[in-house]
């Protein structure tokens, strides 16, 4: 892909987010796939809602290389991780929107039966536990985990997930900060919440009833 409409499709994917709250000051890191060893990622310490063509560093995640004015964000093991993993991420974004990261912080799990959006995107959460963050350790874990996949919730921290395009990816993040602000929100209101069956959310994947599905393994 063209590395400056990969860094205007990034620039436009932060702005989005922190407008809609999916995304606040310098906490968070976004990238995408140039190709099989290339990647653009933010760089350290960037403002997600005030990106330019300058704020991004191009690193080779086969061998750590990286080219660019400024150092890549301390998070390239996490995408890494993915990139190495997923032939079919083109996108990572690592946020922590106010009620991913508040279920985060808690042993909520994340529920996909609810509606149309959470039956699609939501369908594979993993969790990695805490690690620092920009450490082999948490990159490590998330790489595992990206394996069984596309969403995955970072302990006391946040969450990082993939897709093979900027819309399903936005999407997938919205998705997930919706669903953690309902199961919030009707816990605190004492409304119990009505899971659809699983029966229906197999015959609503395996039929495509939303969109084609995405693989879940990569391989």
């Amino acid at each position: 892909m063209d590395q400056t409409e990969v860094a205007l499709q990034l620039i436009d994917t932060g702005k989005y987010m922190l407008a809609n709250q999916l995304a606040w000051g310098t906490s968070g890191n976004l990238s995408a796939r140039i190709d099989e060893q290339h990647m653009m990622i933010t760089a350290s310490g960037t403002q997600m809602g005030n990106l330019t063509v300058e704020d991004f560093s191009l690193c080779n995640f086969q061998d750590g290389t990286w080219e660019g004015s400024r150092k890549p964000s301390k998070e390239v093991p996490m995408h890494t991780g993915i990139y190495k993993m997923r032939d079919d991420a083109h996108v990572v974004l690592h946020s922590s929107p106010f009620y991913t990261t508040l279920i985060a912080c808690s042993d909520e799990p994340i529920v996909s039966e609810l509606f149309v959006e959470t039956m699609y995107f939501l369908e594979d959460v993993a969790y990695v536990d805490y690690y620092h963050p920009g450490t082999r350790e948490l990159g490590d874990a998330v790489q595992e985990q990206a394996q069984n996949a596309h969403v995955i919730m970072l302990k006391n921290h946040g969450v990082i997930l993939f897709d093979d395009s900027f819309a399903d990816v936005t999407m997938r993040l919205e998705t997930l900060e919706m669903a953690c602000r309902m199961v919030v929100t009707a816990k605190s209101a004492g409304i119990p919440l009505t899971k659809i069956p699983d029966v229906v959310v197999r015959d609503f994947l395996e039929s495509a009833r939303y969109k084609p599905r995405k693989k879940v393994h990569p391989k």
